[in-house]
């Protein structure tokens, strides 16, 4: 009973490094962390989405964390990961500087973020994990990644995928009706 106790007055975070600065997600929200891959470009998406990758099968947009919140941007390391989360609009892959550890943290050490910090739009801020060695900066990539125009970006990236996906595959489903070789053409629906 004392085990439930203290899971519900403690958060577990992933925490990772950006610009020289702790973050952390709730552990929830992550579903794999990744060494970085080749990246397939896609043209006009927003300048923070680096494009998409192929995650066993499934077309998945990568975004660089620095770019979307507007840090410099920096040369990826061989520390450098993308981090896989799962958001409203469904999964994503965030590039970080680095993934550091996985951590619990009490809720009692975790302050709302100043209203001079968090001004405007930054609503992605869930608050400030103080423990006695630094600071960690808690986000809501739900909220962060999910903003109408994230959204939006998201959407267009996947959509360009799918439909040269589509196109793959009706060109696979010609060449099939032509090879049928008994003169007779038989469609076959993917």
């Amino acid at each position: 009973m004392a085990d439930t106790n203290s899971a519900m007055n403690e958060i577990q975070l992933v925490v990772f490094d950006l610009a020289s600065e702790h973050y952390g997600v709730d552990i929830s929200d992550v579903r794999e962390i990744m060494r970085m891959q080749n990246i397939t470009k896609v043209p006009g998406a927003m300048s923070y989405v680096e494009g998409v990758i192929n995650l066993r099968g499934k077309v998945l947009p990568v975004l660089d964390l620095r770019k979307r919140l507007g840090l410099t941007v920096a040369e990826q390391t061989e520390e450098s990961r993308i981090v896989v989360v799962d958001i409203a609009d469904g999964e994503v892959g965030v590039i970080v500087d680095a993934v550091t550890e996985v951590l619990r943290v009490p809720n009692a050490s975790i302050e709302p973020p100043s209203s001079m910090v968090a001004q405007g739009n930054s609503d992605y801020l869930r608050g400030i994990a103080k423990l006695t060695d630094r600071l960690i900066i808690l986000l809501d990539l739900n909220k962060l990644l999910s903003s109408k125009v994230d959204a939006d970006a998201i959407a267009k990236v996947l959509g360009e995928s799918r439909i040269e996906a589509k196109i793959e595959d009706t060109d696979k489903v010609v060449a099939a009706a032509k090879s049928n070789g008994n003169g007779k053409r038989k469609m076959a629906v993917a």
